[in-house]
């Protein structure tokens, strides 16, 4: 791990030592800033973003790193004794830092999974719609004669074929959490 301090994050955040930088953090498995203003914060994590094009995490639980928590792809502000500013700038909001493994482990996989599905299901459910209008023309001749009438297809969108998706992103829970916890590699494949 890399650990650096804010007088020397100013330093690194010049143009020139960017490049060492983060090719240094690169080998790191986890890089650590301590004392850092807030426009330092929000800078490395634009600067990881754009130069290194990685999707970015920030943590917080002060007014302090409302802007890091903004400028990162996804932000998690943990309530506590330094007010709500982070929380009402985040994402998501945890009351304990030991909380931040499972959300991403455990609510992080579920995410993943049911996304997915809910993608494929809503692929395949048009594609059999669209199917049967094609082949309806051929029934019609191609005169342009709808096969159904407005609301059906309204209420097929609306009603019908809305309900299985929403009960499955719900109830889905491919993996039980307790697995998730142990095995965090889990994480990785729903990816």
């Amino acid at each position: 791990g890399l650990i650096i301090d804010g007088r020397t994050l100013e330093h690194v955040l010049h143009d020139s030592l960017q490049s060492i930088f983060l090719e240094l953090t690169e080998k790191c498995r986890a890089v650590v800033c301590c004392r850092a203003t807030p426009l330092q914060k929000s800078v490395l994590v634009r600067l990881v973003q754009n130069k290194l094009k990685a999707t970015t995490l920030a943590v917080g639980d002060g007014a302090n790193d409302v802007s890091m928590i903004q400028v990162a792809d996804t932000g998690v502000g943990i309530s506590g004794q330094e007010g709500m500013q982070a929380v009402m700038a985040s994402d998501f909001a945890i009351s304990q830092f030991r909380h931040l493994k499972k959300l991403l482990l455990v609510h992080g996989h579920w995410c993943y999974t049911r996304l997915t599905n809910m993608v494929l299901y809503y692929v395949y459910k048009n594609v059999a719609y669209v199917n049967l209008l094609f082949w309806y023309q051929f029934f019609c001749g191609f005169s342009g004669t709808s096969m159904t009438d407005h609301w059906i297809l309204i209420l097929f969108n609306l009603l019908f074929t809305s309900v299985p998706p929403i009960i499955y992103g719900v109830l889905d829970k491919d993996v039980p959490a307790g697995i998730l916890m142990q095995l965090p590699q889990l994480y990785r494949m729903s990816q």
